[in-house]
């Protein structure tokens, strides 16, 4: 049980999230199919925090003493990324620019990412987690067959 909880938690950390944690979680002993199901599902659980509260937090902590620069470094990646998409997609494509940033397994493109990006674009909450959710499928995917790739090759 607890390499299960422990592969939930990770799946929760920004930058790691489930890109970290299926592999984390198959090298603990924990099967593929579970792995990947609770990994989706503990990176899934902090998107409403991040979509309707983050922003606001960041926003009120930017300029603090201790946190501040975290809090802009935040601020900044959500913005830029927002504008990635934003520039690249047009409004129109939009849910398919947020479905691939997140679906892309890449440094600093997950659901955090997306999410907050999502928030600073004041986009949709249903067309953002239906994005974000599908999103996160993908990367799982794709993550799933490098994690038993890799695997495959070091056994």
């Amino acid at each position: 049980m607890k390499k299960f909880i422990l592969t939930f938690l990770i799946s929760m950390v920004p930058l790691i999230e489930l890109r970290g944690a299926i592999p984390i979680g198959k090298r603990m002993g924990v099967s593929l199919p579970d792995a990947v199901i609770i990994s989706m599902i503990g990176n899934m659980v902090p998107m409403p925090f991040i979509f309707f509260f983050a922003r606001k937090v960041l926003e009120w902590g930017k300029d603090k003493p201790v946190i501040g620069g975290f809090f802009r470094f935040c601020l900044e990646k959500g913005h830029k990324g927002g504008e990635k998409l934003k520039k690249k997609a047009g409004s129109k494509g939009m849910f398919w620019a947020l479905l691939l940033f997140v679906g892309i397994p890449l440094p600093g493109t997950g659901a955090w990412t997306g999410t907050l990006a999502a928030s600073m674009l004041d986009l949709d909450f249903k067309k953002s987690v239906i994005a974000v959710v599908s999103g996160v499928a993908l990367a799982a995917a794709i993550i799933s067959i490098v994690t038993v790739l890799g695997f495959n090759i070091f056994t």
